[in-house]
């Protein structure tokens, strides 16, 4: 396999020295001609046929033997070494494990840039490979992409945490008796203008009536504008408890 053999054994025209009489007249004793020759040498070929003692077989460009026991060239060359753990696996190219690419496997997968690393909320490229994380008040949930909420451990102190919002409850349910309070006082202050009875602690003048209900009526707005106000932040400290 991948193996280029030689051509078989065939005739071939060979060289060799050959030699030629050439016969020529010259002049003998009393004037007389004689014929006599000579020996000269050319370059003659003739056809030998060569039988090789067995045929001998290459490795075709790009491959090579795994070693000198081996007829077959399985191992392919490559020109730049492999890098980051790959093998070359064609004549010029490697062969890359996951995470790397190019010719020589020297450069690194940014699996973050796809869509399709798997991460919910966030993904940090490393060489050759990639993890997820969460954000804060999150933790990696086991399969190890999704993020799941901090939840406290049991006999952790969350005493810091449900401090205010404890505060502010206590807080806000002393402000509604106080409120439910000044209505019942309130309640008791109208009373007057239904029946025409006037209350103990407020004079018979209707001025004196009036002016005494209005004040009663704007300590109820205060009051009410102050579990308001605690009321949206009791909402924002449970909108951070469950985040």
């Amino acid at each position: 396999r991948r193996v280029c053999a030689a051509g078989p054994p065939s005739t071939h025209a060979e060289s060799h020295v050959q030699p030629v009489y050439q016969p020529y007249l010259t002049t003998c004793q009393g004037h007389r001609l004689c014929s006599t020759y000579r020996t000269i040498y050319r370059v003659a070929y003739r056809q030998r046929y060569r039988q090789l003692p067995e045929p001998t077989a290459s490795c075709c460009p790009g491959w090579s033997r795994a070693n000198g026991h081996t007829l077959g060239c399985n191992r392919a060359l490559c020109w730049e070494p492999c890098q980051n753990g790959g093998s070359c696996a064609f004549p010029g190219r490697c062969s890359c494990p996951p995470g790397w690419m190019g010719q020589a496997c020297q450069t690194d997968v940014d699996e973050c840039a796809s869509q399709s690393h798997g991460c919910s909320q966030l993904c940090i490229n490393t060489a050759g490979s990639f993890h997820c994380a969460c954000r804060d008040g999150f933790s990696l949930a086991a399969d190890g992409k999704g993020c799941q909420p901090l939840v406290p451990a049991p006999g952790t102190d969350t005493s810091s945490q449900a401090g205010p919002s404890s505060e502010m409850k206590e807080e806000m349910k002393d402000l509604r008796s106080r409120v439910e309070a000044l209505e019942q006082k309130l309640q008791l202050v109208l009373a007057p203008f239904h029946n025409l009875m006037p209350p103990e602690d407020v004079g018979a003048d209707p001025i004196s009536r009036l002016s005494h209900s209005l004040q009663q009526l704007d300590r109820i707005d205060s009051l009410s504008e102050q579990i308001s106000f605690l009321e949206e932040r009791l909402e924002t400290c449970k909108c951070l408890e469950k985040s």
